[in-house]
């Protein structure tokens, strides 16, 4: 498969990569100097991660944690900016510690240079972060 040229199908790849459990490549995907936010984080939780490095080692443990099935309802909104692109979507899986259920709703806010995310305001629920065993961004907390 050729490089994904607009910010539009280098999101798609990168979900694909997610579900293949392919998480060296979806970092690889990032620019060194990327920037992931959470700005609905509970207390806690990492509310930034400044370049790629971080970003690796958040994402690391994150097939260990949740095992993914599908994103359905994907729709990615483009913006004014070329570069920038507005994702509304689903992820289901389940937890794997657990066997529960996953089921996350996600805005998310991209921007790509060369062909590498940036910028990802990541805009998920935090209340689902509370339950019982909600340990799923693979990041250890």
């Amino acid at each position: 498969m050729s490089a994904p040229t607009s910010p539009a199908d280098l999101y798609r790849h990168s979900l694909r990569l997610l579900l293949d459990k392919d998480i060296p490549a979806w970092v690889d995907l990032w620019a060194e100097d990327g920037l992931m936010q959470f700005p609905f984080a509970p207390d806690g939780w990492p509310r930034e991660l400044e370049g790629k490095e971080a970003i690796a080692a958040y994402m690391r443990r994150y097939p260990e944690t949740i095992d993914l099935h599908d994103f359905p309802e994907l729709q990615i909104h483009h913006t004014t900016d070329p570069r920038t692109v507005v994702v509304e979507m689903r992820g289901v899986g389940r937890l794997v510690a657990s066997g529960a259920p996953f089921d996350m709703t996600y805005i998310a806010v991209v921007t790509v240079r060369d062909g590498h995310f940036t910028s990802y305001r990541d805009y998920w629920n935090p209340l689902a972060a509370q339950e019982p065993g909600a340990d799923f961004t693979g990041s250890g907390r």
